[in-house]
């Protein structure tokens, strides 16, 4: 191994390719120094990040699709597909059932965008009672009349109609208009 005088004179043993182990030590002091000069620097501030307090919910119609489904007028929201609601209003009483239909942001559409609207209430150890609808006189919703609904927590209703030549159906608890 070779050997090279130190400041005093006296030989010290050089590491491997030529370098001292005071020169080595020195290195490593200077990499430690400013790896740790940099662990301990505060790093940059970073943009703070603002978050916009979310927008209410429009009551009537909105601007982005299916972001209402509040009903309109106190019945339960349905959809069919992405571009129709439907909103189906059921009196216990019996007196006026209604069926509304609006687009995917919730605006009205005519009631005549539908046609063969039908509703079946189901009542347990009863008859099934088939109610057709008409459009109402204002052209906004489908209504009709039937029974009184005793029981609607054992009742359900089937909501029909036929849009855009397709006939829907679904089944739906009796849920009383509020």
């Amino acid at each position: 191994m070779p050997y090279a005088p130190n400041d005093s004179g006296a030989a010290r043993r050089l590491q491997p390719g030529g370098r001292s182990p005071k020169g080595f030590a020195l290195g490593l002091t200077a990499i430690a120094t400013i790896a740790s000069a940099s662990c301990n620097r505060t790093p940059p501030a970073q943009p703070a990040v603002v978050q916009a307090a979310p927008a209410a919910a429009p009551s009537a119609g909105g601007t982005v699709p299916h972001g209402d489904h509040n009903p309109h007028h106190g019945g339960i929201v349905m959809m069919k597909g992405d571009d129709l609601h439907y909103e189906v209003v059921l009196d216990p009483a019996g007196g006026a059932h209604h069926l509304y239909f609006t687009d995917a942001l919730r605006e009205d559409l005519p009631a005549s965008v539908a046609s063969d609207v039908v509703l079946t209430i189901h009542r347990p150890k009863a008859a099934d009672e088939r109610i057709p609808l008409r459009i109402d006189e204002a052209g906004e919703s489908w209504i009709g009349s039937g029974r009184a609904v005793a029981d609607p927590a054992a009742t359900t209703v089937r909501v029909a109609f036929s849009i855009r030549q397709e006939a829907y159906w679904i089944d739906l608890p009796f849920t009383a208009a509020k």
